[in-house]
């Protein structure tokens, strides 16, 4: 493996690990020549000139914490010059999914690095911590420059709107292993809070307020359905959305995952927040009780909230009814915070005037009151017009 550390606040290294080699001719032969690697379908060059390349993008997410110059294997992080005095680290790792897929297909690669940061960034924020930084892993079998420094650009984005630095990273180069432009991603991301300060959902009780936060679309679940749905239809990425004619299917589906960090981070600050949830895969009924304490439930209203018009049109079009709906995609709710009845305007306002759009979408009860669901989602069916 050859690594190459780029200086500065990233480090991250040019990774080019060979996969299935063609043959044994074809090796003998490179085997002779100084570009044998080449040969085998790793191009050392264009690697190396990627991490010089997208040396600036992460020089642009620098924040305190990780000002110092780096170099060689790894990156160094100082929470203390970030701010913090007794930190406890939270770390989230996930991925797009194949979302990735469509990105490929319709040749628009940003809007995946920022879902990229916004999966693992999001999830730190649901327990109080503030996003410090991150790392990505981007794999494929024929490096693609232009196509790279999209998807890094977009991780830079998305590190800057979460307010996280980049701070390192991989590329990996696996002829074999890829084909047809295919790449994979996953992102690493750490934050913290000071000892005593985590969001646990302990303190949830019946009778506190249920708020959703607006989602930008789908944001980057139920992407294999949604492929599966658009093949049926014979809709292809340039083709005009159904449900937005004006706009292509690619460019409708590809809206990044909006980044929730810095206003959950702000409500939670201001003292009004029990319990967050990040809606992603499960839907609302999955993740909302992975917050509540044993014995409680959510009841929502659907009716409080408008359902997204693609998420309308898979429905309509893919035979899915309310139920899996809600179990699939996020339904227009990217987050749910919960509050206590005297805080919920409070935590709304600061969500507002952050530029959260914000619901009042349900109330805790008892499990008891559910028939033992831990998140019902009454009314869709009616409230969605869907069958």
């Amino acid at each position: 493996m050859l690594s190459e550390a780029i200086p500065a606040a990233d480090c991250r290294t040019a990774s080019h690990t060979e996969s299935v080699l063609p043959n044994d001719d074809a090796i003998r032969k490179s085997a002779e020549s100084p570009e044998s690697y080449r040969a085998a379908g790793v191009d050392i060059a264009a690697g190396n000139a990627l991490v010089q390349a997208i040396a600036p993008l992460a020089e642009q997410t620098r924040r305190p914490g990780a000002e110092a110059a780096l170099g060689g294997f790894g990156a160094v992080f100082d929470p203390r010059a970030a701010g913090f005095r007794d930190p406890l680290l939270v770390a989230a790792t996930d991925g797009v999914g194949t979302k990735v897929k469509l990105a490929v297909a319709a040749g628009r690669h940003q809007g995946v690095g920022i879902d990229l940061v916004a999966m693992c960034a999001n999830d730190l924020v649901v327990q109080g911590a503030e996003p410090l930084f991150f790392l990505d892993y981007y794999a494929t079998g024929h490096l693609e420059s232009a196509v790279a420094r999209d998807v890094v650009g977009g991780i830079a984005e998305g590190c800057r709107r979460a307010g996280c630095a980049l701070i390192g990273g991989e590329t990996a180069e696996m002829p074999g292993l890829y084909t047809g432009g295919e790449y994979d991603l996953a992102g690493f991301c750490v934050g913290a809070a000071e000892r005593g300060t985590l969001l646990s959902g302990a303190a949830v009780m019946p009778g506190d307020v249920v708020l959703g936060l607006a989602s930008d679309g789908l944001h980057a679940n139920g992407f294999s359905l949604v492929r599966k749905v658009l093949d049926r239809e014979n809709l292809g990425p340039d083709d005009p959305a159904p449900w937005q004619p004006q706009t292509g299917v690619g460019e409708a589906l590809l809206t990044p995952t909006r980044i929730y960090a810095r206003p959950a981070l702000a409500a939670h600050q201001a003292g009004t927040l029990k319990a967050l949830a990040h809606i992603t895969g499960g839907g609302l009924v999955e993740n909302v009780p992975r917050v509540l304490p044993e014995g409680m439930a959510v009841d929502l209203d659907a009716a409080q909230w408008p359902l997204p018009p693609e998420c309308r049109w898979l429905a309509e079009r893919g035979g899915v009814p309310a139920d899996d709906l809600v179990r699939t995609f996020n339904c227009g709710i990217g987050m749910v915070a919960v509050c206590g009845p005297g805080d919920s305007e409070a935590a709304a306002d600061v969500l507002r005037a952050h530029g959260e759009t914000v619901y009042t979408i349900g109330r805790v009860v008892g499990e008891t009151d559910t028939d033992g669901a831990r998140c019902r989602v009454q009314g869709a069916a009616d409230a969605w017009a869907i069958r």
